[in-house]
């Protein structure tokens, strides 16, 4: 799926389904807050924001939050919850960066296995670069131990097309360190949302 047909999915996504997630953070957000208030971090950026549900748990304990959103509708969802100073800048996370800002954190929910391997390689480079020395990256991941895993249309090892538009890869420990060891990888974690997921942190130094 190229790049203006992404932007189309997700803005009819949001367009047909509206608040689909609902208003509670996800379980990883929750966990990554306080992980990030335990660790002093100030300001942080949520590549993938969506309509803003997973920022307001951040935002609740006194750190700022930006997010970066490919779909306009999105955008204004968050606005009309969350208000206008929640700055989301408009536009794909393949083309990041979009500001010259350094973060004390950067929490990426459910978005690098919806890519593709070059696309997740620039991703976590440009996160990585975007941090402050020090700095923290929490990424969620879906694992392999999915019911999905395997399921849909074969794309390449280990990434499918579970339903139209949308093509994922599926993480195993494996896969974790190959993608995110260059970028300060120090703790995997298994954790349940929706799917099974990784929770996969990584530090700046």
């Amino acid at each position: 799926m190229n790049e203006p047909e992404k932007t189309e999915f997700w803005e009819a996504s949001f367009i047909d389904k509206q608040e689909m997630w609902g208003f509670e953070p996800a379980n990883s957000a929750a966990l990554t807050k306080d992980f990030f208030v335990e660790k002093s971090v100030k300001n942080i950026l949520i590549p993938g924001i969506g309509y803003g549900r997973n920022a307001q748990v951040f935002r609740d304990n006194g750190i700022t939050v930006t997010g970066i959103e490919i779909s306009k509708t999105a955008i204004e969802m968050a606005e009309k919850h969350y208000g206008k100073d929640l700055a989301i800048y408009h536009g794909s996370v393949i083309d990041m960066p979009f500001d010259n800002q350094l973060y004390d954190g950067i929490f990426c929910y459910a978005l690098i296995h919806l890519l593709d391997s070059s696309e997740r390689d620039k991703l976590i480079r440009d996160c990585y670069n975007q941090l402050s020395d020090n700095g923290y990256m929490v990424f969620t991941a879906i694992s392999k131990e999915a019911d999905t895993y395997g399921k849909g249309r074969f794309i390449s090892k280990d990434r499918y097309e579970i339903f139209e538009g949308v093509q994922m890869f599926f993480y195993d420990r494996e896969s974790i360190h190959a993608e995110f060891d260059q970028a300060g990888l120090f703790e995997i974690t298994e954790i349940t949302e929706s799917f099974p997921f990784f929770l996969i942190k990584c530090k700046k130094q």
